[in-house]
């Protein structure tokens, strides 16, 4: 059974830079969209990033756009979250998914989840 495993996380304060990475075991990486999403406390789990399976298509939520960037590295089955200027709202768990078809703020049927790191942005 594959499977997805996050790393990178931790407490920092508004304005630095953080990077998350996933990598996956078990799964045919390059077969899936790969993304990132979030979810605080008491809310739905939201989509932050994805990308397609060549790295040259990208989506981002609103609220990161121009913050986050997402990247894939296929030869060693993993993408990355790279997270500049981070704000308190950024807080939460991150997610790492694997699945098919990316919209424009989803991945459409996500097969996979990672079991979360978490994002705290604090002062």
């Amino acid at each position: 059974q594959g499977h997805l495993a996050e790393s990178g996380g931790g407490l920092v304060q508004p304005g630095d830079s953080l990077r998350l990475s996933c990598t996956s075991v078990g799964i045919t990486f390059s077969s899936y969209t790969m993304g990132w999403y979030r979810q605080v406390p008491g809310k739905e789990r939201e989509f932050v990033a994805g990308i397609r399976v060549s790295g040259t298509s990208t989506a981002y939520a609103d609220s990161v756009r121009d913050r986050f960037t997402i990247t894939r590295d296929n030869t060693k089955s993993s993408v990355y979250l790279q997270m500049d200027d981070v704000k308190p709202e950024d807080t939460g768990v991150y997610y790492c998914a694997a699945g098919i078809g990316l919209g424009a703020a989803t991945i459409r049927q996500v097969g996979f989840w990672g079991q979360g790191t978490q994002v705290t942005v604090s002062s």
